[in-house]
């Protein structure tokens, strides 16, 4: 697509971005974006069209990839989708419509149960699943954990904003962001110097909803923008799962009431999901991911080693103040070696800064 034409639908998304609807039906009444462009006469067009210009040169200076409805390769799934979005910015390695496409949401306040949940889910899809992307929207909790899983065990993840490509919130996220663009990326509908405001993140939903075959709650209450996601699922006609808590769990209630609806499947392991879906599984099962992170550790810093020693003696984990204290490092080092020994797949955070090694 030339730049001209890129230009036209990001008039059209200007000019009509409180009118998805209406913007679609023109389009589709006119034949092509650029026949509804020459036929309509609406007020704001010159503005729309200067905020197009500017638009264009900031995407073609930061290496923004834009897809269209006019796009071939434009995600076919979320092209089903009554309210699917005009255009598309992207960044990275972002493949929207290969293989099985598994997006996970949940609260931002999990339980450690929802977090290890959730990392051995998307372990065990890995093991048992060629071409597998998971998709998320890179809030904390069950989002983060679900991106960061993917990344651990080598599988693409796309990351969904409420904001647009110019900020990463949230801001601790932002390494977590730039990693994914190594294997995934930044997938969203609005353009530069859109704020994540409260709306947002219930328009992006439905994109975390509609780009995937399958879409899994892992811990939610009885409200929360999870179960927007959820419905949505269910108005696309994607699978819809769900983990089961007791009915003790305020953090599972969103999930029990989806189950006891009929309106989830309830799963308690990846296979429960792949039986239920139809998918076709490896021959065999990957090679643990945990045997290649071995080797990671030869390459850590003494200070690095000496952090991962400790946590290795501690079954229970140990708080960053006491680590500081048994290696007798500055706070600022601990915490940053902390980070990267997270990222490298060695240790995991725990509510209240407590840090445990991954046996």
């Amino acid at each position: 697509m030339t730049n001209d034409q890129t230009n036209i639908w990001l008039a059209l998304s200007f000019l009509f971005r409180n009118s998805l609807r209406k913007s679609l039906a023109l389009i589709d009444h006119y034949g092509s974006a650029e026949e509804a462009w020459r036929h309509i006469d609406e007020p704001g067009m010159t503005e729309a069209l200067t905020r197009a210009n500017k638009e264009l040169d900031w995407i073609n200076a930061h290496g923004i990839r834009v897809w269209t409805l006019a796009d071939e390769d434009y995600p076919y799934r979320l092209r089903q989708c009554p309210d699917r979005p005009l255009l598309l910015y992207s960044k990275g390695n972002v493949r929207p419509s290969e293989g099985h496409i598994v997006s996970i949401v949940g609260t931002r306040r999990p339980t450690q149960t929802g977090i290890e949940l959730t990392s051995k889910l998307v372990r065990e899809l890995h093991e048992r699943l060629d071409n597998l992307t998971i998709v998320s929207g890179g809030a904390y909790g069950i989002d983060i954990t679900a991106h960061r899983s993917a990344m651990q065990n080598g599988v693409p993840t796309i990351i969904i904003p409420a904001h647009g490509l110019d900020r990463i919130y949230p801001q601790q996220h932002r390494p977590d962001a730039i990693r994914t663009l190594e294997n995934g990326g930044l997938l969203t509908e609005f353009p530069s110097g859109t704020e994540p405001i409260a709306a947002n993140f219930v328009q992006r939903n439905r994109i975390v909803a509609g780009l995937a075959d399958a879409v899994v709650v892992v811990e939610s209450k009885d409200k929360g923008g999870s179960l927007i996601t959820a419905r949505m699922a269910s108005d696309y006609d994607r699978e819809l799962f769900a983990f089961p808590g007791r009915p003790s769990d305020l953090c599972s209630g969103g999930c029990n009431n989806l189950i006891r609806t009929n309106k989830a499947h309830l799963i308690t392991c990846a296979e429960d999901l792949i039986a239920l879906m139809g998918w076709t599984t490896k021959q065999q099962p990957a090679q643990p991911v945990q045997t290649e992170l071995i080797g990671l550790r030869d390459d850590l810093t003494p200070a690095q080693q000496l952090i991962l020693s400790k946590l290795q003696e501690a079954d229970e984990g140990l708080h960053i103040n006491l680590l500081v204290m048994e290696t007798q490092l500055p706070y600022s080092d601990v915490s940053s070696d902390l980070m990267l020994l997270e990222l490298n797949g060695l240790i995991r955070s725990l509510p209240g800064g407590i840090y445990r090694f991954i046996r």
